[in-house]
């Protein structure tokens, strides 16, 4: 069992900075591929990022390429997103997820095992 708590979400302007991060509970932590997504008010919930469990690639939405990035530190059990030059559509509730290792893509939510409660990000223009 993994619990997720994620934080670091508030309101910012647009062209900010924040960095979001996401502690994990559990001993296999390590073991898991770790993912964000976000869900703006009356959409889907939407891929965000992803670092999969060995450390050994990471992938990102089209829209948040370049300007987002998602690290993590086993040690801590935590995963990060830093998010730079944030712009109004990237306001959202930011969750953090994982998923016991398979090869099926990690940018589909269905594929995850565990969710965080969510954070919320608001970039006002």
């Amino acid at each position: 069992q993994v619990q997720l708590v994620e934080s670091g979400g508030g309101l910012v302007q647009a062209g900010a900075s924040l960095r979001l991060s996401c502690a994990a509970s559990g001993p296999t932590f390590s073991s898991y591929g770790m993912g964000w997504f976000r869900q703006a008010p009356g959409k889907e919930r939407e891929f965000v990022a992803y670092f999969n469990w060995s450390g050994t690639g990471t992938y990102y939405a089209d829209s948040v390429k370049g300007r987002f990035t998602i690290s993590r530190d086993n040690a801590k059990k935590t995963v990060y997103l830093q998010m730079n030059s944030l712009k109004p559509e990237d306001t959202a509730i930011y969750f953090c997820a994982a998923r016991r290792p398979r090869t099926t893509t990690p940018r589909a939510a269905r594929e995850y095992d565990y969710w965080g409660q969510g954070t919320q990000v608001t970039v006002s223009s």
